[in-house]
């Protein structure tokens, strides 16, 4: 079993995600409005999945996960609308 965790926007992720999991969360966080958001790790049978906490008085969420062949998926849905970027 894996615990999660929580850090704050900008700071440094765990370190036991995979790198390409840590670039992917880097490149939200700079086309992303911060404020006093978190981001949210959690483990789906046994795979990474890290989501953004939305921004006060919004729906946008953004989840980065790791999929079982390895690629690293973030996607952003707003309010039943979803948009997957690889």
């Amino acid at each position: 079993m894996q615990l999660g965790t929580r850090w704050p926007f900008g700071g440094e992720p765990p370190s036991r995600l995979p790198v390409a999991m840590m670039e992917a969360i880097r490149e939200v966080e700079t086309r992303t409005v911060a404020s006093d958001r978190r981001w949210t790790l959690t483990w789906l049978e046994g795979l990474p999945l890290a989501e953004l906490d939305p921004l006060g008085g919004h729906d946008e969420i953004t989840i980065v996960r790791v999929d079982r062949d390895g690629t690293v998926q973030t996607t952003t849905s707003d309010s039943g609308e979803e948009r997957v970027e690889e």
